[in-house]
């Protein structure tokens, strides 16, 4: 669920999104994507190829990744074609959170995987810091060059030397909300922050809570933070604060977390209140919203554009039942935060590097955008393969944005400050959700924190 589109200027586009209905996200597992009658993508089928590939007959590989679900499946299809291609066999991993933790487990153990999916920018450069990650090589280079902004070869450089291949983008700036809850309040698609609060109010006065919070996983309470920073402080101290040139007691993160408290410090605005919101997993933060009829829990539930895939498990249909608007300006634009899942090669060899350019490629980046469920930052992907609107709207904003997107903040820390669950940034928020008068404690604990682990 850790996928995780700041985009600036680029949110115009989603105000169109409510009124569109999204299909194929995470029902069947192919999303609608158009399949031949072998079961793989029509890609590279009646079209030739984008990118070439080495012969590989019968070598042996292995990718690790922390997705399940239709999100494993899915991948595993982008695999089978690159097998088709090449004639390797390649083998999926499943990997667990905090995956710098597991890929030492397998590295410790003598069996590393070729290629590991990594979800935090922090976690490669830890990768590179270990002497685990093999630079990329020429093939994907320039595939990166060619398909790939520079802000997006950059997030997966190191000092200047590429290792990472971004194969995978989320939109984390979206509020969902249920349609019938505000009609039944009178209630309309807020733009500011001011507006937002006054939304819930009026909510709230109708007799359901308006917000759901998923406080029980740390990283939901990360990007509620990362937003209302982007948008209040800026681009130039948002990169300074995730780069830790500027400290968590600067001023703009005092202002970032008082407005923050203008949500978390009124408990009936949010479902359960701090208690029940710290004991509510991030899955159940959306399904609450769009389950209960015309008494959901709750009325709104902020996450990216993955949350498509839990309200596929309720009766719900999004475009009707449930519609999305941008997270709301708390300056003076709506903040647009990205995410993002890169490929990095753990073993020298013909096959890891093969792979890397493989999936640099637009080629499969089709794969993959047909199944639904799925956003790349290739800007050479047709935008016909996406199989709706919703999802052919997000991606062009984030191609339209090209170097103004900024990565997930907490993503780019490192992992025992911004990505391990109990502790560092995570664990310090959720115990700001239950106290958030303590602004000073929790900008010192924060600093605190992230000075050792910037120092490790």
């Amino acid at each position: 669920m850790r996928t995780t589109l700041r985009i600036r200027r680029a949110a115009v586009v989603f105000t169109a999104i409510g009124a569109l209905a999204l299909t194929g996200c995470g029902d069947d597992g192919d999303g609608g994507g158009k399949k031949t009658d072998e079961g793989g993508s029509t890609t590279g089928k009646g079209s030739t190829p984008s990118v070439a590939l080495p012969k590989l007959d019968g070598e042996k590989l292995s990718v690790a990744a922390v997705w399940t679900g239709a999100e494993q499946a899915n991948f595993v299809k982008v695999l089978k074609e690159f097998e088709k291609r090449t004639g390797a066999q390649v083998t999926f991993v499943p990997a667990q959170d905090p995956i710098v933790n597991f890929l030492g487990t397998k590295i410790a153990g003598g069996q590393p995987p070729d290629v590991a999916m990594i979800p935090q920018v922090g976690a490669i450069q830890q990768a590179v810091a270990k002497k685990w990650a093999k630079p990329v090589g020429e093939e994907a280079k320039a595939q990166l060059s060619k398909n790939y902004a520079k802000v997006w070869q950059g997030l997966g450089a190191v000092d200047g030397t590429q290792y990472g291949v971004y194969y995978k983008a989320a939109n984390k700036s979206l509020i969902w909300y249920n349609t019938k809850a505000f009609e039944n309040a009178g209630a309309s698609e807020p733009k500011t922050w001011t507006d937002f609060l006054s939304t819930a109010e009026t909510v709230s006065a109708s007799g359901v809570t308006p917000v759901s919070v998923g406080g029980a996983d740390g990283w939901t309470l990360t990007d509620w933070f990362e937003n209302v920073y982007l948008s209040q402080a800026g681009p130039e101290k948002y990169d300074q604060l995730a780069q830790h040139k500027i400290k968590w007691t600067d001023p703009s993160v005092k202002d970032a977390l008082t407005t923050l408290a203008q949500l978390f410090g009124k408990p009936s605005l949010i479902a359960g209140g701090a208690d029940g919101a710290l004991q509510t997993e991030f899955p159940a933060s959306v399904t609450q919203t769009f389950t209960g009829g015309d008494q959901p829990k709750a009325a709104m539930v902020y996450e990216g554009d993955f949350v498509g895939v839990n309200i596929a498990q309720t009766k719900a249909k999004i475009g009707t039942d449930a519609k999305v608007f941008p997270f709301p300006a708390v300056g003076a634009e709506s903040p647009v935060v990205t995410g993002g899942d890169a490929a990095v090669a753990l073993k020298d060899g013909k096959g890891a590097q093969a792979l890397l350019t493989w999936l640099a490629s637009a080629d499969a980046a089709k794969i993959a955008a047909e199944q639904g469920g799925f956003i790349s930052p290739n800007k050479s992907l047709d935008p016909s393969a996406y199989p709706n609107d919703v999802q052919r709207t997000m991606a062009k904003a984030l191609i339209a944005a090209g170097d103004a997107v900024r990565f997930d903040m907490s993503d780019q820390a490192p992992q025992s400050f911004g990505g391990t669950p109990g502790k560092g940034e995570w664990k310090t928020l959720q115990d700001f959700l239950k106290n958030p008068k303590d602004i000073a404690g929790t900008q010192a604990k924060l600093e605190s924190d992230a000075a050792k682990a910037y120092k490790s």
